[in-house]
């Protein structure tokens, strides 16, 4: 598992995805182990993440599934849920808050 993660923020880390972080949320009573969530420099740029996560980790990867926009889009690939966003999205919607209250297990906190 670690070096999925690891191929993964290094993928996103090659391209210029910027504010990557990475959330262990096994055992959190979540539907994912880990979440990663990474910001774009914009529209165009978060899709080409997408495009560069599809080239270097399939085969080995199944993408389960992935919704698009162009301000945020997210990879399910079963047991890791990706989040592309925007840095407008990213501050808008506050992922790291959920996310980070889940993983340190206060529940209660989430949104």
């Amino acid at each position: 598992m670690e070096d999925r993660i690891e191929k993964i923020v290094q993928t996103l880390d090659n391209n210029k995805a910027d504010e990557i972080e990475v959330f262990d949320l096994r055992e959190k009573n979540y539907f994912v182990d880990y979440a990663i969530i990474a910001s774009s420099l914009g529209s165009k740029h978060t899709f080409a993440l997408l495009d560069h996560l599809r080239d270097d980790l399939k085969p080995q990867e199944k993408f389960i599934n992935v919704e698009e926009s162009g301000d945020w889009i997210v990879v399910d690939l079963g047991d890791i849920l990706i989040h592309i966003m925007t840095p407008e999205y990213r501050t808008k919607y506050d992922m790291e808050t959920f996310l980070s209250s889940l993983a340190n297990g206060r529940e209660g906190d989430t949104i």
